[in-house]
């Protein structure tokens, strides 16, 4: 019809090659049903403060829309933290929300007995592990 496609809001390539493309719409949709699980699965509201421990994969720019939409606080962390980092910012934050990856998570745990106001812990990758709620699953 000569129209042009249209641009792509998000354009992720990873160094294997692997692409992650998503539209507008697309963005817009999965930003929702982040929010949603945030909300929802990990009982989060507004003003309610997050912390995201991942490498910049395609889940990581959704949190940060989602948590725009839903009024909550992202708080990013390098994933070079150690244990020790981890457990101030989980403290100095008040965070009730954690997501990382699978790398991570040894870390994470080995922590969350300090973090008494953490309720919720989100994984992000393919594999379950006790205690996590999977964010792919409830996406």
């Amino acid at each position: 019809d000569g129209r042009k496609p249209a641009n792509p809001a998000f354009w992720w390539v990873n160094d294997k090659g692997e692409e992650v493309k998503w539209s507008f719409e697309e963005l817009g949709s999965l930003s929702r049903k982040t929010a949603n699980v945030l909300s929802e699965a990990c009982g989060l509201q507004r003003g309610d403060r997050i912390v995201a421990i991942l490498p910049r994969v395609p889940e990581w720019w959704l949190l940060n829309v989602a948590c725009m939409r839903a009024g909550i606080v992202l708080i990013p962390g390098t994933s070079q933290l150690t244990a020790k980092d981890i457990l101030y910012r989980l403290q100095a934050s008040k965070a009730k929300c954690i997501v990382t990856n699978d790398t991570l998570a040894p870390a994470v745990e080995s922590v969350l007995s300090g973090s008494q106001f953490l309720k919720s812990k989100l994984i992000v990758g393919q594999g379950s592990r006790d205690g996590w709620l999977n964010f792919k699953e409830l996406l």
